[in-house]
């Protein structure tokens, strides 16, 4: 504002009755508000007042301007305190955008208690699978499973996002259970395909050592978007799905859903973020939100789980534990070597 410091002087100067009376109030020397004050007058085309060596007085339109002048400053000052106070305080408009399955399942339940601790709170949570601009569209906090690559965004690890390879016990009494990479080529597969994307290759530890890798690239028959929709096929008894543990953890541990090939099949290395576009100033409102969140996932023990921890929970989690023997075994002709399907 051009004018601020002339009407900062203008106000003073009314209010004091002398420029020496503005200058100390303002901490400035008479010479600077006299400045001031003359190329206020200069600007607007008006004397506003009248000045003697002993007093100074308003001129008729300074009496006009001085209640709008006044106003014009207390506006000011309010500005300045509702900034100051939302700088200090958590409050106002927070918008979260999320994957439909993790936001249902991990951020939801954490919303009650967040806007219960924090009243002047308002939290939209757009749930979506699809990729997001935060910056573009506006959104303060993202939760995004994968690879995070945009460098611009702070992001701050969740969990890992192991895979698990899983069925249901009735696809499998139908099937059979494959018990090598190669058995597993002659399955029916579902599989999760984003927009503009193909699935997810499924990868295996060829060896005991872990060293040789096996991949297989799915042909799936059911293609969905949504890695809560994939496990819904899953108990449909559509056929094998790979999947987040931990999105698959409650019918692994009913008995629904079944894991397969635990003990060679890679969960993979990707994680999931949280993220926001700036780190310093962080607003309140920002910042709270995103400290209850990372606070309370870090305490979701099922989020934090691996399929050898679930396996030494639940053994009979696994198709092919002597538990789940009552499972046929899928009767195929004579294997090629796994180091064929490598090829694959």
């Amino acid at each position: 504002m051009k004018q601020l410091q002339g009407l900062l002087a203008f106000v003073e100067a009314a209010g004091a009755g002398s420029l020496a009376a503005a200058a100390e109030r303002l901490e400035l020397t008479p010479a600077a508000v006299s400045k001031s004050l003359a190329k206020l007058e200069a600007q607007l085309g008006v004397r506003l007042l009248q000045r003697s060596t002993r007093r100074l007085a308003l001129t008729a339109e300074g009496e006009r301007f001085l209640d709008k002048a006044r106003a014009a400053l207390r506006a000011l000052d309010e500005a300045v305190a509702d900034v100051t106070q939302s700088a200090t305080e958590a409050s106002g408009r927070v918008r979260i955008s999320v994957g439909h399955a993790f936001g249902r399942q991990w951020v939801l339940p954490l919303l009650p208690a967040l806007g219960a601790a924090h009243p002047g709170l308002t939290i939209e949570l757009d749930l979506d699978n699809r990729p997001v601009d935060l910056v573009a569209e506006g959104y303060d906090i993202g939760i995004r499973g994968g690879f995070i690559q945009d460098s611009s965004l702070v992001a701050r690890r969740i969990c890992a996002l192991p895979l698990a390879l899983v069925a249901s016990p009735a696809y499998l009494q139908r099937t059979g259970v494959p018990r090598t990479v190669e058995e597993l080529r002659r399955h029916e597969c579902v599989a999760v395909r984003f927009a503009g994307s193909t699935p997810s290759a499924w990868r295996f530890f060829g060896s005991a050592r872990r060293g040789r890798r096996i991949e297989i690239q799915p042909q799936p028959r059911l293609a969905v978007s949504d890695p809560a929709a994939v496990l819904d096929l899953a108990l449909a008894d559509c056929g094998v799905v790979q999947a987040g543990l931990h999105h698959a953890l409650p019918y692994l541990r009913s008995g629904r859903l079944k894991l397969l090939l635990a003990d060679i099949h890679d969960p993979g290395d990707r994680e999931v973020v949280l993220h926001y576009p700036h780190r310093r100033y962080l607003a309140p409102r920002v910042r709270v939100v995103v400290d209850a969140l990372l606070a309370g996932l870090a305490g979701a023990r099922d989020l934090h789980l691996t399929a050898k921890a679930l396996l030494a929970e639940l053994p009979w989690a696994d198709a092919c534990t002597s538990q789940a023997q009552s499972l046929p075994r899928r009767k195929t002709s004579r294997s090629r070597p796994e180091a064929a399907a490598s090829k694959a």
